[in-house]
């Protein structure tokens, strides 16, 4: 069987490995001069390639049609990849989370990896070579039979260049919309809906949020850590807000970090519905609000005769302190034995509530990766082909699935294209 997957990502270079490995004729069409470009990027050059968590909990950490990955993942599986790579000389670490990284830190080492095994497996690579639509044709009414599930069948691809490629079979792992300048511009998403396809809404996720709020300018670049973030998103707060312990930081638009880039997975919905969010932080989330308050009882015990600001650095950052006074009204030199209770109570309740309010992300420039895509009602999750084209398939972050940051979303990407590659007709029959 003559095999064509259009995108050298993740998804795509482990179809083509897959497809390969059941000897077919593959070849990937990369539009970029590279493949894997976007692995360079991830995990900030160091490619977080995938989370050594037991597979079973890795269906918590996606936020998007979790149950269509179960064959995908159980059959392709962390385990897997990292045996994979390390075959091939490039060792892996654990670190923080369960997230795993090549040892050299070098996110080029997993593209050199894959890079290998295609060169094994034979598999034609053509590099700034770009699709501009898939070819089809009707079944006809013979092949319509009453038990047939399809209406088409590929054939094979159009290039920029005019050219007409056959094949019997073709996977599309085109990417997203996010980091578009790794060549991530949506063209899996036309190809689909020319095919009648269902793409479902498509949002930024895993992705810094604008904030309103002007005060906090002045604390660009400041990481805080052992923060709570909360973000309440619909009618029901105790059922419908996010909130997490974690690592956060400002910017000179808002804020981001982990604990950002996960909520703005679970709230980008609606934050596009209502057009702003509240966010508040906790600085001191391991104490009770009255835990706090004789903490700040016995802090100013003990320096009664200092000046609020200094007191307070034994719970804020410096630059933090002048934001958050400047919000309760007290003014930094008070001392702080005329601190009054009513004032103390406005500190614990600033402390352990810094509104903030989210009024947009980045978009999909700082995004990770795309929320969103085609349908997965229109995939097979046993094999990743279309129900409606026979020998079209979609894998990777083309299709509606998304995760949190920590490697799951590279992993489906790995998961669903080994599965789209494994799921050819043997080519033997």
């Amino acid at each position: 069987m003559k095999a064509a997957v259009i995108g050298g990502g993740a998804a795509g270079m482990m179809a083509a490995i897959a497809a390969a490995k059941k000897g077919h004729s593959v070849t990937i069409y990369e539009k970029n001069e590279k493949l894997g470009k976007k692995i360079y990027i991830t995990g900030k050059g160091r490619c977080n390639c995938t989370n050594a968590a037991p597979i079973d909990e890795f269906f918590s950490n996606y936020i998007s049609n979790p149950r269509f990955l179960y064959s995908s993942l159980y059959r392709f599986t962390n385990e897997d990849l990292m045996k994979m790579i390390e075959k091939e000389g490039i060792p892996l670490k654990t670190e923080r989370g369960n997230r795993v990284f090549p040892v050299s830190d070098h996110a080029s080492d997993i593209t050199k990896a894959l890079e290998i095994e295609l060169k094994r497996l034979h598999v034609k690579i053509c590099l700034r070579t770009e699709v501009k639509f898939l070819l089809t044709e009707d079944l006809s009414p013979e092949e319509l039979g009453p038990k047939e599930k399809y209406t088409k069948r590929v054939t094979g691809l159009s290039l920029s260049d005019g050219r007409r490629v056959p094949a019997d079979a073709v996977i599309v792992c085109t990417g997203g919309f996010s980091y578009p300048t790794t060549g991530s511009t949506g063209d899996g998403y036309r190809f689909a809906r020319e095919e009648g396809l269902k793409v479902t809404e498509l949002r930024p996720s895993l992705v810094p949020l604008r904030t309103e709020e002007s005060d906090i300018y002045a604390l660009q670049g400041l990481s805080l850590k052992n923060v709570s973030l909360t973000m309440p998103y619909g009618k029901n707060a105790k059922k419908q807000s996010f909130h997490e312990l974690g690592e956060m930081m400002f910017t000179h638009f808002g804020i981001t970090g982990p604990l950002v880039l996960k909520a703005s997975a679970r709230c980008g919905k609606y934050l596009e519905e209502c057009g702003t969010l509240p966010a508040f932080i906790d600085f001191k989330p391991a104490l009770s609000p009255d835990q706090l308050d004789q903490r700040l009882l016995r802090d100013f015990d003990q320096q009664p005769n200092k000046n609020l600001h200094t007191v307070m650095g034994g719970l804020l950052p410096a630059r933090m302190i002048p934001v958050l006074l400047n919000r309760t009204g007290i003014s930094d030199e008070k001392k702080v034995h005329d601190i009054t209770k009513e004032e103390r109570a406005l500190l614990v309740d600033t402390l352990k509530h810094f509104r903030l309010t989210v009024n947009g992300t980045e978009g999909f420039r700082q995004a990770i990766v795309t929320q969103g895509g085609v349908s997965v009602k229109e995939i097979s999750p046993s094999t990743m082909e279309t129900k409606k084209v026979r020998g079209l398939y979609f894998a990777g972050e083309v299709l509606d699935i998304d995760g949190y940051t920590g490697g799951f979303n590279l992993q489906a990407a790995f998961s669903t294209g080994f599965l789209a590659g494994d799921g050819l007709e043997d080519s033997n029959k």
